[in-house]
C-alpha cells in the first residue's frame, strides 16, 4: 500500500525531496509501505535544480538589455529576440525534467503497489507561502497526482484520496492523541505519554494508512 502524505518537510529541503514521504502536505511525502519510504529515498533529479540555476544566471546578465515596448513603439534589439529563444529552450529543459522525472517516478510506484493512498492537498492555499511556494510549484505536485490517477487502468491500481483536513501529522498513530505539530518539529514525540517517538513522516504516513473510511475517497 503506497500513502503520500506530509511533502512539507521535503519542500523544506530543498529539491532533497523523498521520493516516499508521508505529507507532498505539498511538502508531499509519496510512502509507499512505511518500511519502503525510510529505506528508498529518491530526491528529485539535480539536473532540475542546475537548469534553474542556467536560467536564473541568463536572466540576471541579459537585464539590462532592451527588450522593447510596444506601447512606446521601442522595438526589440536583435540581442533580445537572441536572449528570447535561449530563454524558452532553457524553460522546456525544465519542462521536459519534471516531466520525465514525475512519469518515471509515478510508473515506479504503479508497477509495485496495488493500493495508493494520497493526501488531498490546497496547492493554492500552499503557494501564498513565498518559503515554500517555489520549491511547490518545481515539484508539480498536481500533476503527480494527475498521473497516478490515469495510470490506474493501466496497471491496476487503486488511487485514494484522504480528506485534506484529516490531521495525518498532529495525530499519534500509536494512541491516536492529537496535538499542534508546527513545521519546524521533525519528530514526533506524542504528548499523551503512550511514549510514541518517530520520524513526523512516518507518523503521518501510519495515519493515513490507517485513516477511516469516511475520509478516503476514489480520486
Amino acid at each position: 500500500m503506497m500513502v503520500i502524505a506530509e511533502l512539507i518537510s521535503v519542500l523544506a529541503k530543498g529539491f532533497n525531496l523523498p521520493l516516499v514521504i508521508s505529507h507532498w502536505s505539498v511538502q508531499t511525502r509519496l510512502i509507499a509501505s512505511v518500511q519502503w519510504s525510510l529505506v528508498n529515498h529518491k530526491g528529485a533529479p539535480p539536473q532540475l535544480k542546475i537548469a534553474k540555476i542556467k536560467l536564473s544566471k541568463q536572466q540576471w546578465h541579459n537585464r539590462n538589455k532592451q527588450f522593447g515596448n510596444r506601447k512606446k513603439a521601442i522595438r526589440a534589439s536583435n540581442k533580445a529576440k537572441q536572449y528570447f529563444g535561449e530563454i524558452a529552450k532553457t524553460h522546456a529543459h525544465l519542462a521536459n525534467i519534471r516531466q520525465d522525472f514525475l512519469q518515471k517516478t509515478t510508473t515506479d510506484i504503479s508497477r509495485n503497489y496495488y493500493r495508493i493512498r494520497i493526501e488531498d492537498l490546497n496547492i493554492s492555499q500552499m503557494m501564498a507561502n513565498h518559503k515554500l511556494s517555489n520549491a511547490i510549484a518545481n515539484l508539480g505536485l498536481y500533476e503527480f497526482r494527475r498521473m497516478l490517477t490515469y495510470k490506474q487502468p493501466f496497471f491496476g491500481t487503486r488511487v485514494e484520496l484522504v480528506d485534506r483536513w484529516f490531521p495525518s501529522s498532529k495525530t499519534c498513530c500509536e494512541c491516536g492523541h492529537i496535538q499542534s505539530m508546527p513545521l519546524s518539529e521533525r519528530v514526533f514525540v506524542c504528548e499523551a505519554g503512550c511514549g510514541n517517538i518517530r520520524d513526523r513522516d512516518e507518523n503521518a504516513s501510519i495515519n493515513l494508512r490507517d485513516a477511516p473510511f469516511d475520509k478516503i475517497r476514489l480520486a
